[in-house]
């Protein structure tokens, strides 16, 4: 019988919420969560003998500490193919799940597949990687997820031929491979059948598709000179509001965003400002909004010369689960208002 492990985060790992996205690695006998749902879609062909469980941000601030300390509790299993998450639109729980397959791929040399939704930042991370499987937004698509995954493992433990990316449903890794068509087809009959198709409006594949980058190009600094004579504008996606949320903001997935007036305050004392960010733990914030929207500091920058002054009013939105359409929307509404109030200068806080 063939042997799986599964990687999940607290969350999943039923440990628990935000407040213990710090928690260490741990490795439990046995099916958590998702693991029991995982292991219904694999059958009685292959057994999930343990599951992996770790704080998202364990894992994002001591990546190379939590990624040791698993290979260390795989170090004497036996295992055939390993898999983590799903990990939806989570950006945290995507960058998590990449960094561990990739090790253990790397430190094994096993199967390592995972499953992000198309807005996930780790998929552009690890897609070259590993196999990540396109997934649903939220946890409402668990099943139908684990259920892609679990298919192609067992394809891949049976040796079965591994098809191109569109076919089995995971995201292209840029390797290009001959396919030899039954019966054979010439490249000229095949060319001249897609230029046929493309003049009559006809839907068409090529057989070279080139990704489309959608690269911003970095504008030119400032020089100090310049920046002393300038007005700095304070942005963040990191949900920095007034106490109450006057805006109504959504705490994850956005599609909103406020400006608030500052022109009369030299920080943003607790009580007045808070964070409605659901992605992680507010304590922080909630105390010194500061810590997020620096107006502190550059009020100081201001009094020493170093910057011209702080614009009248800071922007602000959530970035968890904000979709890249959303976040690209928003920022150019923005800065289309930056742009016009003659703003040359922007600093853009996350979390």
């Amino acid at each position: 019988m063939k042997k799986a492990i599964l990687y999940l985060n607290q969350f999943f790992g039923q440990i628990g919420g935000e407040e213990l996205a710090d928690h260490a690695p741990e490795i439990r006998e046995g099916l958590v969560g998702p693991a029991m749902e995982l292991q219904k879609q694999l059958g009685e062909d292959v057994q999930v003998t343990h599951t992996i469980i770790c704080g998202d941000n364990f894992m994002g601030s001591r990546t190379q500490e939590a990624l040791d300390t698993i290979l260390g509790f795989l170090a004497d299993k036996e295992f055939d193919i390993f898999f983590a998450g799903p990990a939806f639109r989570a950006g945290r729980y995507g960058s998590a799940c990449g960094n561990i397959c990739k090790a253990v791929k790397d430190k094994f040399g096993v199967p390592v597949i995972t499953s992000m939704n198309d807005e996930n930042p780790g998929v552009d991370m690890f897609k070259k990687e590993m196999y990540i499987f396109t997934g649903g937004a939220s946890a409402a698509a668990m099943r139908k997820d684990v259920a892609a995954m679990a298919k192609f493992g067992l394809k891949v433990l049976k040796g079965e031929e591994v098809l191109p990316a569109e076919v089995e449903g995971y995201y292209g890794r840029g390797i290009r491979s001959q396919i030899w068509l039954n019966p054979p087809v010439n490249a000229a009959d095949r060319v001249i059948d897609m230029l046929l198709k493309k003049i009559h409006g006809q839907p068409f594949q090529t057989e070279l598709p080139i990704p489309k980058a959608d690269l911003v190009p970095i504008a030119p600094a400032l020089t100090p000179e310049e920046l002393s004579k300038t007005k700095v504008a304070l942005v963040t996606s990191g949900g920095i509001v007034p106490v109450g949320n006057p805006d109504r903001i959504q705490s994850a997935s956005a599609t909103k965003w406020g400006k608030y007036d500052i022109s009369q305050l030299d920080d943003l004392k607790a009580g007045e400002f808070m964070t409605i960010h659901a992605g992680y733990d507010p304590a922080a914030a909630n105390a010194d909004a500061d810590v997020c929207v620096p107006l502190d500091a550059l009020r100081a920058y201001e009094k020493e010369g170093r910057i011209g002054g702080v614009y009248q009013y800071f922007y602000a939105t959530v970035g968890t689960g904000t979709t890249q359409a959303e976040a690209a929307r928003m920022g150019k509404e923005i800065a289309a208002e930056l742009i016009a109030a003659g703003v040359k200068a922007v600093i853009l806080t996350s979390t």
